[in-house]
């Protein structure tokens, strides 16, 4: 049961009902009608903007239409009381027999308590981490990789079809770079001492891939020209380093459905040239002189003609070259091939999870992609802040591995993948994230994953010390369903069932927002209503769950147990985070 979507229907019944009156035009638009909880508990139980949105289609202030539509919503069984609040907001306070119908479905439903149509199926491209294979990924991969994996998760269960993807930047100067690094340390493994200049990756995590290619090739590559060894090099190394990747990723619990290779867009077909004809031939390229950008040192801006992009024509800053000087493609011109060719591919939904520091590149890559599909395609590009490492306040920032950078294979080894995930989505994505590798094994409240982990914990406990304690209560999930649910009439226990009726609202809400750290700070809640109401009974027996001379008020609370047990049980798994049965 989702009491939002209930009352959503209920509410755009009585704006039905005012169209046949003539009071609301009957083409008004009820999908900008939103049932909610109000920001303020004493308001009521939920909140509806229905007047606020549709007034100047009625032609009538938005609190008159209020009190039009709140007549309407009186009538319906399940409201207690109506009231109009500020210039038109009308808060409803349902009937107390609402929330054990709400228990019940949490309880009958379990994993499908929360998971929506919202997304109508709808095919959705989120593409994550997409880290160059220059080298292991460091803690600021993490995070991207975290909460491109919990986004698309959140997706999943808001109906969406998600495709979870990696595009390998296996093309350009870095890569070429890489190659000439391993070829130092194939150098290397052969016997001669070396010394990495600046500008090549100083690593040890390339000392295998020139073991490697000396087992392949001998000392044969010593001998060859540069344009022999390079590609035997570089790819030797691109391979090495996605394994690697691969194997990191996995250690997080993060596996891609497709892994896009960059130079695939250029062999056997030149997609970024059939890109750039796609925009000529709507009269999006011309070939032009920018102006010299604020700033530009004269003796290293050239003024030359380039063949350019009219991104300004889309909500861009300037107009974007497409071809270098030397003839080859910019790596805007790359991107906006591969942007299409996942519209061609029949994502007109992208989401793209970059770091902070591209920040600057959004509005682009937004203008081509509205360029080049028509309109048809939307790009979100989620932008992931950095992540300060500390062990008890201190600053960590080394690596002995990597040479200069904290591994996320280190980090994961050393706290664990849950607690990684966790706390990587505690935080919304654009705020930077303080991590203390100390902090985050604390068992404590100030620990959140260990707080809700804890949670479903003690509520499997309490399910299991019932079994021990009333052998003969049955309490698979039907039975408890069926429990007699109106006995929950404490307010800690109201207040628990209030808050499970908001996830079906907010599992829609995040996926709507693309923000999965909504997930993490409701369970953090959701987990403090159990701690809080299990403290309770220590102090007040009659509120323990678990009373052996009233089988009746054990069941009824034992179905609440279950209910926040499913629950936690849901969004840790949208987080990617285990459940754990009982803490050690």
């Amino acid at each position: 049961m989702n009491i939002f979507a209930l009352f959503t229907q209920h509410v755009r019944s009585a704006v039905a009902g005012l169209a046949s009156e003539g009071v609301v035009l009957p083409e008004a638009s009820l999908d900008r009608i939103v049932v909610e909880a109000p920001r303020d508990p004493t308001h009521g139980d939920l909140a509806t903007n229905a007047a606020m949105v549709l007034s100047k289609e009625a032609g009538l202030k938005p609190r008159d239409l209020a009190e039009k539509i709140a007549a309407r919503l009186a009538a319906v069984p399940d409201v207690e009381k109506v009231d109009i609040a500020g210039p038109g907001f009308i808060n409803l306070t349902v009937k107390a027999a609402v929330w054990p119908r709400v228990l019940k479905a949490a309880v009958e439903e379990g994993e499908a308590f929360g998971r929506a149509s919202f997304g109508k199926g709808a095919k959705v491209n989120v593409e994550y981490v997409s880290a160059n294979p220059t080298g292991p990924m460091h803690v600021g991969h993490c995070r991207g990789a975290v909460f491109g994996d919990a986004l698309a998760n959140l997706l999943d269960v808001a109906g969406y079809d998600v495709t979870r993807e990696y595009y390998i930047n296996d093309a350009g100067a870095q890569v070429q770079v890489l190659g000439r690094s391993a070829y130092l340390r194939y150098r290397e493994a052969l016997g001669e001492t070396i010394s990495i200049p600046d500008g090549l990756y100083p690593g040890d995590y390339l000392k295998p891939v020139g073991e490697a290619l000396k087992a392949a090739h001998g000392d044969r590559l010593m001998s060859a020209p540069e344009a022999e060894w390079l590609p035997i090099c570089r790819d030797a190394a691109i391979d090495a380093m996605m394994d690697e990747i691969r194997g990191d990723l996995a250690a997080l619990d993060v596996r891609h459905a497709v892994f896009f290779s960059e130079r695939s867009l250029q062999t056997p077909v030149d997609k970024v040239r059939g890109a750039i004809e796609t925009l000529r031939a709507d009269g999006q390229i011309y070939e032009g002189v920018l102006e010299r950008p604020k700033g530009a040192d004269d003796d290293e801006w050239e003024e030359r003609e380039q063949t350019l992009f009219r991104s300004t024509a889309f909500g861009d800053d300037v107009d974007r070259p497409l071809m270098k000087s030397d003839g080859s493609y910019t790596y805007f011109a790359s991107d906006i091939a591969y942007h299409k060719d996942k519209a061609d591919r029949g994502f007109l939904d992208q989401i793209d999870v970059w770091g902070a520091d591209h920040g600057g590149y959004v509005k682009r890559m937004q203008a081509a992609l509205k360029a080049i599909t028509g309109g048809r395609a939307t790009l979100d590009v989620k932008l992931v802040q950095l992540v300060r490492l500390f062990r008890d306040g201190e600053p960590v920032r080394m690596s002995k591995r990597s040479g200069d950078f904290v591994t996320l294979r280190e980090v994961v080894d050393e706290v664990g993948r849950d607690a990684v995930r966790f706390m990587m989505l505690y935080r919304k994505n654009d705020a930077t994230l303080d991590f203390d590798l100390a902090k985050v094994k604390e068992q404590s409240k100030d620990n959140p994953v260990f707080y809700v982990q804890y949670a479903h914990a003690r509520g499997r406990s309490i399910l299991r010390n019932a079994a021990a304690a009333m052998a003969d209560l049955d309490l698979a999930p039907g039975s408890l369903a069926a429990a007699s649910l109106e006995k929950l009439d404490d307010a800690g226990e109201v207040a628990i069932i209030q808050r499970l009726a908001q996830y079906p609202r907010l599992i829609e809400a995040a996926a709507q927002a693309h923000e999965p750290h909504r997930v993490a700070f409701y369970l953090y809640e959701l987990a403090s209503d159990l701690h809080s109401q299990w403290n309770r009974g220590k102090d007040s027996p009659h509120l323990r769950f678990i009373m052996e001379n009233d089988r009746q008020m054990t069941a009824a609370r034992l179905a609440l147990v279950q209910g926040i047990v499913t629950v936690l049980r849901s969004g840790l798994a949208i987080l990617g985070v285990e459940a754990v049965e009982e803490m050690r």
